[in-house]
């Protein structure tokens, strides 16, 4: 599934001049983050990259990602044991993630009633949320049922 974002607005928060666009090496990086699947390592995100705009640098990159989740337009994952991942954090439904700390599997989870149990705590606290993220760590059933067997 291609999710299609558009220019990148950075503000402070990231590091970009605010209200400009995006430059043509981080265009890259979010049409990479966009079309090259879920969960791509910043080496990935770079291969795909290059493709679109030949010659980026790898230190462009790490740069353009960064601001990309500072400026909400992407997300950063932290798998236990392993590099960093990233997505694309355009429209589409809403997901969280279950990433085993074993073998770095990550699965994304999506419920309805996760984004209401959100609203719900925010209220009850006079929260003005702009959003939220949820990962939960563990173990994979495959994880689990190896670890089960060396009992």
């Amino acid at each position: 599934m291609t999710k299609t974002i558009k220019s990148c607005s950075c503000g402070p928060d990231c590091g970009c001049s605010s209200g400009k666009r995006c430059s043509s090496r981080r265009g890259a990086v979010l049409r990479a983050l966009s079309e090259g699947g879920p969960h791509l390592s910043a080496e990935e995100v770079h291969r795909f990259a290059g493709k679109i705009r030949p010659g980026i640098g790898i230190a462009t990159v790490y740069r353009s990602l960064k601001c990309l989740c500072g400026c909400g337009k992407a997300r950063e994952l932290k798998p236990a044991d392993g590099p960093a991942v990233y997505e694309a954090a355009g429209p589409g439904p809403r997901h969280d993630h279950l990433v085993c700390v074993s073998c770095g599997a990550i699965v994304e989870i999506s419920d309805p009633a996760m984004g209401r149990l959100q609203a719900r705590l925010a209220a009850r606290h006079g929260f003005s949320p702009s959003g939220y993220r949820l990962d939960i760590y563990g173990n994979c059933s495959r994880c689990a049922k190896k670890d089960r067997s060396k009992i």
